[in-house]
């Protein structure tokens, strides 16, 4: 039994580690960044440099319609947070505030839009969100990066 314990205690140690953490929190960057990033290709003209797509304001007006923003604000600016937060979360560049901004556009979803897709769909992302607001992007990060700039 005592080698099942110590067996056991050296995977948590080795799983515990920041190489672990970091690429742990790399995936977790990455899983978040692309549910979003795909929502966002869906709200653009294919081929288009973030040329949205016209179909969008009427799906906002109709299927979207319990959001408490006109379609003419809130296309807009939900296409552009659903490539600019991706983008800066791939890359662990203001990884808080892009989970942050995620975390309230999930909110945003489940209260107005999909109220019923709390489980399982909305709680994984805001778990996901809540890691990284808490944990930050980890080592390798350009948030990581950034900081041991600043620190010399």
């Amino acid at each position: 039994m005592n080698r099942i314990i110590a067996f056991y205690d050296r995977g948590v140690a080795l799983a515990a580690g920041r190489i672990p953490e970091a690429l742990a929190l790399l995936l977790l960057r990455v899983a978040l960044a692309g549910v979003f990033w795909r929502s966002g290709q869906t709200k653009v003209v294919e081929g288009g440099f973030l040329q949205i797509d016209p179909s969008q304001y009427d799906l906002f007006a109709s299927e979207f319609s319990g959001l408490p923003l006109d379609p003419s604000i809130a296309v807009p600016l939900t296409t552009y947070a659903e490539h600019l937060f991706p983008v800066l979360l791939l890359f662990g560049l203001a990884t808080r505030l892009s989970a942050g901004a995620l975390l309230v556009m999930t909110l945003v979803i489940q209260v107005f839009v999909f109220p019923d897709a709390w489980w399982p769909v909305h709680s994984l992302w805001v778990a996901m969100a809540a890691m990284l607001i808490v944990r930050g992007g980890g080592l390798f990060s350009l948030d990581a990066l950034v900081a041991k700039v600043r620190a010399k």
